[in-house]
């Protein structure tokens, strides 16, 4: 593989996306695991729904709510004189979205699991629910939360299917390593295509290793 800007490229919209995740994905997780409101299960379904959907479909939805002709595409246009779609920044977009649902569920699963007499004892020393929360809630959680976090990465790096429908296949711009890798397999390249799959994989190893002493350590 001579051109090695796919990779960069993915990790960068990985990066990028897995901070977005992150900071909407553990609010939301934290909301759902504490939260007693009326449309719980609905907010839970949406945020989810990414994971079950086929990621052209999840594309499709993205490139027609961000798209040209979009209210959000519109203003987009307005604001920085140019289109969002076909973008590293649809890159980033479609990928925060397909991550959140990995760091919402991980995420949710962690902070139901913190002893509830530690939050107590917080709150009766004086703190309100925000100090709880980063006091005790999010640090004696954050093995589970940085598990998610991690695996938010790895999806965000992999993704395929909603990228290309929302960020398009524009060498140098847009062409991440999942994407340039199809490429390479359709143009019968299988020396760069087996060095983009074999760095994929590596990656996906490492981030499912981390994950696992993470689990592990919960124990």
């Amino acid at each position: 593989m001579d051109d090695w800007s796919p990779l960069w490229l993915s990790l960068w919209v990985a990066t990028s996306a897995t901070l977005i995740a992150a900071v909407a994905g553990i609010g939301l997780a934290y909301v759902l695991a504490k939260g007693r409101f009326p449309g719980r299960g609905l907010l839970e379904a949406i945020a989810t729904v990414p994971i079950v959907l086929p990621p052209t479909v999840l594309g499709y939805y993205l490139l027609t709510a961000l798209g040209v002709n979009s209210p959000i595409g519109q203003a987009w246009e307005r604001f920085f004189g140019a289109p969002l779609v076909f973008t590293p920044t649809a890159a980033v977009i479609a990928a925060s979205i397909s991550a959140l649902p990995f760091v919402v569920r991980t995420g949710r699963a962690a902070i139901e699991e913190v002893d509830p007499r530690l939050e107590d004892a917080a709150r009766v020393a004086g703190h309100r629910e925000w100090r709880v929360a980063t006091l005790v809630t999010v640090p004696v959680a954050r093995r589970g939360l940085l598990a998610g976090v991690a695996l938010g990465f790895a999806r965000a790096l992999g993704d395929f299917g909603a990228t290309v429908m929302v960020a398009g296949n524009i060498p140098g711009h847009t062409q991440t390593l999942p994407i340039a890798v199809y490429d390479f397999v359709q143009a019968g390249d299988g020396a760069a295509a087996g060095t983009g799959a074999l760095i994929l994989a590596g990656i996906a190893v490492v981030v499912l290793l981390a994950v696992t002493t993470l689990s592990a350590r919960r124990i």
